[in-house]
């Protein structure tokens, strides 16, 4: 697979860890929300021994690269380096966009989280490729997600920066055109997808509400 191009191709981007959820595995769920049509599929697994995230962050990528979809590592810039990401995405207590990019060198885009203002313009001044921004709505996905910054941030970035944007937190089918029309590229979920009864449907549901916005 080719990553041309990748800054157009974050529409719906689902994170995910490797548990099994509502008795499916991170394999099957990942499947399905590829047969949905997710853009972008993140790796983000904080609790599990490490060998275990590399054995199945492995088959996430040849998942992924099989079927032409973004993948992307979470936080950890070794484990994207030995899972040969596409990209990878940090916080703002992880290693900087600047450090990061010392790491991975060219060949691997760098997303940042940005919850205000100065997180975004501090990103984007030490070289992020694009920002996750959020939490926009409440959401119990994420513990330290913080106070929802509402739609509003996005386009308050979107007024300084032409890097794509993708909101995070909180985002449903319900309401992810608002994310969108507030200047976003894309809408990253967790629960919207994972925690679905079919993912499939679940996909396919945010591709087509955020089609327009594309």
């Amino acid at each position: 697979m080719t990553v041309q191009d990748w800054n157009k191709r974050l529409g719906v981007y689902l994170v995910m860890g490797i548990g099994d959820v509502n008795g499916q595995s991170a394999l099957a769920i990942a499947r399905a929300a590829i047969a949905g049509g997710v853009d972008v599929i993140q790796l983000r697994e904080k609790k599990a021994p490490l060998g275990d995230i590399i054995e199945t962050g492995r088959k996430l990528r040849e998942l992924c690269r099989d079927h032409g979809v973004l993948f992307i590592v979470n936080d950890r810039v070794d484990v994207a380096l030995l899972l040969e990401a596409d990209g990878v995405h940090v916080g703002q207590d992880d290693l900087p966009a600047d450090e990061t990019r010392r790491l991975v060198g060219s060949d691997m885009f760098i997303g940042v989280s940005a919850s205000s203002m100065e997180e975004a313009q501090r990103a984007l001044e030490l070289g992020a490729d694009y920002l996750g921004v959020g939490a926009i709505y409440a959401t119990n996905s994420k513990s330290d997600a913080g106070a929802p910054v509402t739609p509003q941030l996005i386009a308050d970035i979107r007024a300084i920066t032409s890097v794509p944007l993708v909101g995070i937190g909180g985002i449903t089918a319900g309401n992810c055109a608002e994310v969108m029309e507030h200047g976003a590229d894309g809408v990253a979920v967790i629960s919207a997808i994972v925690g679905a009864s079919d993912p499939q449907a679940a996909a396919a549901e945010l591709k087509r509400r955020i089609a327009a916005h594309i």
